[in-house]
């Protein structure tokens, strides 16, 4: 008896010394401005690339893109097309480094060859070939599972290497045209062709001069003057799909002039390289995430000075270039950084953003070899789900370390916003208020809850507790790392695991209903979507 009486008073004992020493929650505020709408995206702001990369492509030791090219990804795979019609309309962008070596096999009298291992190549590699015939099987794929396409055109096509990596010469338009009038005859519906890969401002292995990218856009809208009969047909001109340079892009819209480019896309790789042992700390660091908002914001200036016709996309966007980070760009962690990247490009009219990549390399949405989602997948998924178009302003008071963005809930009434913990110490209850009348239950109590025993029942109510039914509601998605293991590829929704049915679909992805009046609570280093259906904001109505 006196044995068992000693184990319970040690127990206790260490529950309280946890207890005591568990950090506690601090208080924060989020004010949402819902009376006018500060940005706007597309409706389909999420978008998903396919890249050209064949399995030899390598860094580090590493060589993880197998078969997930344009060129050898199993298109027939049930877990592919799932993926894909899950988003109601999947936009995806084919394009990547190569693509800029790619001839199409229309029109041509040359064998079709893939890229082959080239040390004079660019980024190592020949030329290589579409065929028409995948070109076929890819847009089964695309019209079975409602994917709105974007397609990279290769701009160096009859130029040549002057020095280093400058490339001079007239563009060869001949096997575009070929290519494009093809697709026209299969009734393909291209949504938007995008204009060479990583060319602009000092390039990434090749380069090409302002002007002259300009003219070629001129003649490449011709061709689709010429080849889309019915002016509404007509698909977007996008380009230069490269890293933003002000003086570079301000010079193609001067050049190309109104109407002709009709979005300007730009790459975001902000995070490093993928033998860079410091992506973590990145990821959690506020200044260092803060720094690609420059970006966004020269983006959105150089619109409304010199191309007030044009939108802004981001066409291509891994965090980590060479692939991704290994156990990085494919875990829990990453989402922090993703989600926290497609909140702050929409506060600039950034009406795309297209993620590299949707299967390959360490960044794919998919892995690669078993094609089931990484974290980014759900967290992509929760998105376009729930974000609506219109943007609000937020005001924070807490922490940089608590991030918050809000939109419009997606086509409903309310609110979305978003909220994400980068602190792995320190949780948050996060009181919710507006601008036009403060709070948002006026019975509301603004008390501290400091005790160690309100955070926890805080923690625990994910998991499905639901309110009494006269208390006003909101709906929550707290994304969490299995295990605490920010590493993991497993992500908790609620506190439970999200994985594919036997049969490869996607699980549902219900919401903790929870009292419209009571603080959120953010644990460290999570996410979380919180849907106000009430919540009163003229922006939305």
């Amino acid at each position: 008896m006196e044995v068992r009486l000693l184990l319970l008073v040690f127990i206790c004992l260490h529950a309280l010394h946890w207890a005591a020493s568990a950090q506690q929650p601090e208080e924060a505020t989020v004010i949402v401005k819902g009376s006018t709408k500060i940005a706007e995206t597309n409706k389909n702001y999420i978008c998903a690339t396919i890249d050209w990369w064949p399995p030899e492509k390598c860094n580090y030791n590493q060589c993880p893109w197998g078969q997930s090219s344009i060129l050898n990804l199993d298109l027939d795979h049930p877990f592919l097309a799932q993926a894909i019609q899950a988003f109601d309309n999947l936009r995806i962008r084919l394009g990547g480094s190569l693509q800029d070596r790619v001839v199409y096999d229309v029109g041509t009298n040359s064998p079709c060859t893939p890229f082959t291992n080239m040390s004079n190549g660019l980024f190592g590699f020949s030329d290589g070939c579409l065929s028409m015939d995948r070109w076929d099987k890819l847009n089964a794929l695309f019209q079975k599972t409602g994917a709105i396409i974007t397609f990279g055109l290769n701009a160096l096509y009859g130029r040549y290497n002057v020095r280093h990596s400058f490339w001079a010469g007239k563009w060869n338009s001949t096997n575009a045209y070929n290519f494009v009038k093809y697709t026209i005859s299969k009734g393909y519906p291209v949504d938007s062709w995008e204009y060479g890969n990583e060319l602009s401002g000092h390039g990434i292995g090749a380069r090409v001069d302002a002007t002259l990218y300009g003219k070629d856009a001129i003649e490449l809208k011709s061709i689709f003057q010429q080849l889309y009969k019915a002016p509404l047909s007509q698909p977007s001109l996008l380009a230069p799909g490269g890293f933003f340079d002000q003086q570079w892009y301000t010079q193609l819209l001067q050049t190309s002039g109104h109407g002709v480019v009709s979005a300007l896309t730009h790459h975001i790789y902000n995070l490093g390289g993928g033998n860079d042992a410091h992506l973590i700390r990145k990821i959690l660091d506020p200044k260092y995430l803060d720094r690609s908002e420059d970006t966004y914001r020269d983006m959105q200036l150089t619109l409304q000075r010199h191309g007030t016709w044009a939108s802004a996309w981001v066409s291509e966007s891994g965090g980590v270039f060479n692939n991704g980070g290994e156990l990085v760009s494919n875990t829990f962690i990453n989402s922090i950084w993703y989600l926290d990247q497609l909140g702050m490009a929409s506060k600039y009219n950034t009406k795309v953003f297209c993620r590299q990549t949707l299967i390959g390399g360490h960044y794919g949405l998919l892995d690669t070899q078993t094609f089931l989602p990484n974290p980014d997948y759900y967290s992509a998924l929760l998105w376009h789900r729930l974000m609506g178009r219109e943007v609000l302003s937020v005001d924070i008071n807490a922490p940089r370390k608590l991030r918050a963005y809000a939109h419009c809930r997606k086509q409903q009434q309310g609110i979305t916003l978003l909220l994400i913990n980068l602190s792995n110490t320190t949780g948050y209850n996060v009181t919710l208020q507006n601008d036009i009348n403060v709070s948002l239950d006026k019975t509301a109590s603004l008390h501290k809850h400091n005790s160690f025993s309100h955070s926890l029942r805080r923690a625990v109510s994910w998991l499905g507790r639901k309110p009494s039914s006269d208390v006003a509601r909101r709906e929550e998605y707290h994304l969490t790392a299995k295990d605490g293991d920010l590493q993991s590829k497993t992500m908790l929704l609620n506190g439970a695991p999200l994985e594919l049915s036997d049969d490869g679909g996607v699980p549902a992805m219900s919401p903790a209903l929870v009292a419209v009046n009571s603080p959120v609570y953010l644990a460290p280093t999570s996410i979380a979507f919180v849907v106000l259906p009430m919540f009163e904001a003229k922006a939305c109505s």
